[in-house]
């Protein structure tokens, strides 16, 4: 299973995530709930470096694992288009999660 674990702040906004495990619905390279996940979030990630001009700190295994950390302190606008990339990343993976949710989990901290 896919375990997804998305942090936030106080006020609400998402300061981390960490994605990891598979999805083993299907077999490698035939496993659209990994491929879709995989896709979502690296995309978000590739998108607030070259949207946003955010450089988040970024961790990951070839075991499953993404672990996107956005530093404090960024100037407003870049942490506001960095916060609508990641909360439409949010949107995407919860509807996977509601189609498959026997292989993909979403948590809130």
């Amino acid at each position: 299973m896919i375990e997804v674990c998305i942090k936030r702040t106080e006020d609400g906004r998402i300061s981390s995530f960490q994605m990891k495990g598979h999805a083993n619905f299907a077999e490698y390279g035939q496993d659209i709930v990994c491929a879709g996940a995989s896709a979502v979030s690296f995309g978000t990630v590739n998108a607030m470096m070259e949207v946003a001009g955010v450089e988040p700190e970024i961790r990951q295994s070839k075991s499953g694992l993404l672990q996107c950390k956005i530093p404090a302190g960024l100037p407003e606008e870049a942490s506001e288009k960095a916060q609508i990339l990641l909360e439409g990343m949010v949107v995407s993976l919860q509807t996977i999660e509601r189609e498959y949710g026997e292989f993909i989990h979403i948590t809130f901290q």
